[in-house]
C-alpha cells in the first residue's frame, strides 16, 4: 500500500485521480494477490507502476479469455472427432453387413435358379408320365 500523505481536496481535484481508498478493485475477477495496488498519487513512479500493472492485468485477462475460448473449441473438436470416429466405425460395420447380405443374396439367387431348374425337370417328368398313361 501507499505510504504517502493524503492531499488536500483541492490538489486531488486538480490531479483528476481518485483518492487511494476510493479505487475499487480494478479487476475483480483476478486473485487478490494479482490486483494492482493503489498508487501513491503524489509519486509519478507509483502512478506509472500502477498503470503498467493495470495493463499487464488487462493482458492477463485477455489471455485467460482466449485460453477459455480455445479450450471450448478443443472440446468441440474432440466431440466432432469422436463423432467422426463413431461414424467411421458405423460405416465400416455397414460395409461388412452389406457384403454379407450381397453374398447371402448371391447364394439365395443360386438356390432359386437350382430350384427353378429342378421344378422344370419335375414338370417335364410329370408331363411324360401323363402322356404315357
Amino acid at each position: 500500500m501507499c505510504t504517502c500523505t493524503t492531499d488536500s481536496q483541492e490538489n486531488r481535484d486538480a490531479d483528476d485521480t481518485p483518492p487511494e481508498d476510493a479505487i475499487p478493485l480494478v479487476f475483480p475477477e483476478l486473485d487478490q494477490q494479482l490486483q494492482p495496488l493503489a498508487p501513491c498519487h503524489d509519486s509519478v513512479e507509483s502512478m506509472q507502476v500502477f498503470k503498467q500493472h493495470c495493463q499487464i492485468a488487462e493482458e492477463y485477462n485477455e489471455v485467460r479469455k482466449e485460453i477459455a475460448l480455445l479450450e471450448e473449441r478443443k472440446k468441440e473438436l474432440i466431440a466432432k472427432l469422436d463423432q467422426a470416429e463413431r461414424e467411421k466405425v458405423d460405416a465400416a460395420q455397414l460395409a461388412r453387413e452389406f457384403e454379407e447380405l450381397m453374398e447371402e443374396n448371391r447364394t439365395l439367387k443360386l438356390a432359386q435358379s437350382q430350384c427353378v431348374e429342378q421344378l422344370e425337370k419335375l414338370r417335364i417328368q410329370y408331363q411324360k408320365r401323363q402322356g404315357s398313361s
